[in-house]
């Protein structure tokens, strides 16, 4: 029988509900975030989710992270409940965001060793993983003791890639990890993606803009579109939705706007706008 990494049932997620008076002119509108979403991730697998701004990617995520709480529905890590059971669940995954935060005045290295410590893990043992990580994403040795303010945002973001593994989770969330990344580094960090699946068995949810990315990592993909999924396959499955055209197959990008209506493009250079700000 096989593991469930992740099994949603029903889940919904709202903001914006009136729960106090209001100021004058404020809006008590509510927004439905994730609405009655259900799917499961097998342990071991990469399974993407895909979507414009505002589909409720990264709520999901926070969902599933156990920072943010249903509203309806239930959420099991591992077998066990995200409300009921957080603290069980904190202990199995880890997550990377597009805005992760770091002491900015310290460097990888000391970043990385306060993480290991908060772990409990060994210091020899810490520094030895460190340097084993941030080598394996492509970091030199003598950015190691460089300030973290002083770094390119995709350094910082192979950093944070590197804190989330160094507690070796059974899950791991990767919200938009490669996005503002170059090309030399997002493909390093894909390349790591898939080692971490062969040989630790990592469990791995990835939110991307990038279709080639997601076609080449995720074993299934959920195309989530105003809280809802419009599709859940295998990238092949979901490209057998869309019939070919123009004499070529068709592609993610096309199933993508032809279930959503949106570019994701759009959305990328948006994203990669604010992390150049």
């Amino acid at each position: 029988m096989e593991t469930l990494a992740i099994h949603a049932q029903q889940v919904t997620k709202y903001f914006g509900a009136r729960t106090w008076p209001l100021r004058r002119g404020a809006s008590a509108k509510r927004v439905t975030a994730v609405d009655a979403v259900s799917f499961h991730v097998v342990a071991g697998e990469i399974f993407g989710v895909l979507g414009p701004n505002g589909s409720g990617k990264s709520t999901l995520i926070r969902l599933i992270a156990t920072l943010l709480l249903p509203d309806d529905g239930e959420v099991r890590v591992f077998g066990y409940d995200v409300v009921r059971q957080p603290m069980q669940v904190r202990r199995l995954l880890n997550r990377v965001s597009v805005e992760a935060a770091f002491f900015k005045k310290l460097s990888p290295l000391e970043n990385l060793m306060y993480g290991a410590r908060l772990y409990g893990l060994e210091a020899d043992e810490a520094r030895r993983r460190i340097a084993q990580i941030l080598e394996r994403l492509g970091l030199e040795q003598r950015t190691f003791g460089q300030p973290m303010e002083e770094m390119s945002r995709g350094m910082q973001q192979k950093v944070a890639i590197a804190r989330a593994l160094l507690s070796r989770p059974a899950l791991l969330l990767l919200d938009e990890p490669t996005t503002g990344l170059d090309p030399r580094s997002k493909r390093e960090v894909q390349t790591f993606i898939l080692e971490l699946r062969r040989e630790h068995a990592t469990t791995i949810l990835l939110t991307t803009h990038d279709m080639l990315e997601a076609d080449a990592l995720c074993d299934r993909i959920a195309i989530l579109e105003g809280g809802r999924i419009a599709a859940l396959d295998t990238p092949e499955g979901l490209k057998r939705l869309v019939a070919a055209g123009n004499g070529h197959r068709p592609t993610l990008e096309e199933v993508f706007l032809q279930l959503t209506g949106k570019a994701l493009a759009a959305d990328a250079e948006a994203e990669a706008g604010r992390s150049e700000r």
